[in-house]
């Protein structure tokens, strides 16, 4: 990657995360009247649904704090943070349980809670920046309850039905992984006392259960003691998923000077890759099967946003680490074919939704999935990776 590459890519994360990325969520989800955000945009911007994804009021309300702590202390982000934070406190959570919504309305009445603990994680996370970005104790503390009701709740699921029987019990990757980047955030965020547990626990749960050597795969679903199952759920990958599993792992050896973790993360990339990337059209694809057999799901082929976003900071942290030019080939490719494909050029931000062949499938900027979160995390890890060796 030559001078001139390395310049234009920061230029191209700076300004796509200051200039458009955020002024598009900061213009038009900001809920004045009931607090938190509305994230279901139409293409310019428009509320098209007024209810509220829990996930997402945690995402923005990190990325404000982390935007605040780290790139340039804006009271504007802080005053946003706030005012999600605010929302999550009297709304987001369930007071008979203390586990938090997936979806309330508007005005903040639950809709559902998930069997996971994913809100939790990410509400952690926003609090963690709050306590940095104020020094207020109070938002330290709701960060580790968060977190650790997070913890629990996926290790010993209390008062929820179970979504299958026992009949064949399994593990994902999901948990592991977000634990991850949930305790590093935690780490540097409040120096959260048991973090470098937690992300030990976790990769050393990813290497003995989900990291196939055999098949060269990272498996998504696997039988509790790591044994593969050979029907629809045991056989599907996602590489995206994995890929963005895979750059949490380089990452913790990058902060702890560990080779052998960023071997196991380049590892995952290289496999995943090989898996994922769409041969004929370019990008990741969602789904795939580990045998190469038909995915029962039938969005499989197509082109989400944050399997690219994922890719995109992967195979450049990978390059960054190693020097491998492989890395910065396929960051090329990857960096290439969705800046071709997923830019707004009328409105801004991007479209989250595109056939196999880059197509627009949905003009939506956001739902209860899609919100400022993969996006502008992406261009930022990469801006702040680039300008580390400028």
């Amino acid at each position: 990657m030559d001078a001139i590459r390395r310049s234009k890519l920061i230029s191209t994360y700076r300004d796509g995360l200051l200039n458009d990325t955020l002024p598009f969520w900061t213009k038009h989800c900001v809920d004045r009247e009931h607090g938190g955000f509305m994230m279901s945009l139409g293409r310019d911007g428009t509320v098209i649904d007024t209810d509220k994804g829990v996930w997402q009021q945690g995402r923005f309300t990190w990325l404000l704090g982390e935007l605040y702590n780290n790139v340039d202390q804006r009271p504007e982000w802080l005053e946003l943070a706030k005012h999600g934070a605010k929302f999550i406190d009297d709304h987001c959570f369930d007071p008979s349980d203390g586990r938090m919504w997936f979806h309330v309305t508007r005005d903040g009445k639950p809709i559902r809670k998930r069997r996971y603990a994913f809100s939790e994680s990410f509400a952690a996370i926003a609090y963690g920046e709050l306590a940095k970005a104020t020094g207020e104790s109070h938002y330290a503390e709701k960060a580790k309850r968060t977190f650790r009701r997070f913890i629990d709740h996926n290790l010993n699921p209390q008062d929820t039905a179970p979504k299958f029987t026992d009949t064949r019990p399994m593990r994902g990757l999901g948990f592991p992984m977000i634990t991850i980047v949930t305790a590093q955030e935690l780490r540097e965020s409040i120096n959260l006392p048991d973090a470098n547990e937690w992300i030990d626990h976790s990769i050393d749960d990813i290497r003995r259960f989900h990291l196939k050597e055999d098949i060269q795969c990272v498996m998504e679903t696997v039988g509790v003691d790591g044994t593969r199952i050979d029907h629809f759920d045991g056989r599907m990958l996602n590489p995206g998923h994995a890929i963005e599993g895979a750059w949490f792992i380089m990452l913790e050896g990058k902060i702890r000077g560990d080779q052998e973790l960023i071997r196991t993360g380049c590892q995952m990339l290289d496999w995943m890759w090989e898996r994922g990337w769409d041969r004929e059209h370019g990008g990741i694809l969602y789904f795939v099967d580990v045998n190469g057999l038909p995915v029962q799901e039938y969005w499989h082929d197509m082109k989400f946003w944050w399997p690219q976003n994922e890719t995109i900071i992967a195979t450049l942290l990978a390059y960054e680490l190693t020097g491998d030019p492989k890395y910065a080939k396929w960051h090329a490719m990857i960096h290439d074919w969705t800046y071709k494909h997923f830019p707004d050029p009328e409105h801004g931000e991007w479209f989250g939704y595109l056939h196999r062949d880059g197509s627009v499938s949905s003009t939506l900027k956001g739902n209860l999935w899609k919100g400022p979160f993969h996006m502008p995390r992406m261009q930022l890890v990469c801006w702040q990776l680039l300008t580390e060796t400028v």
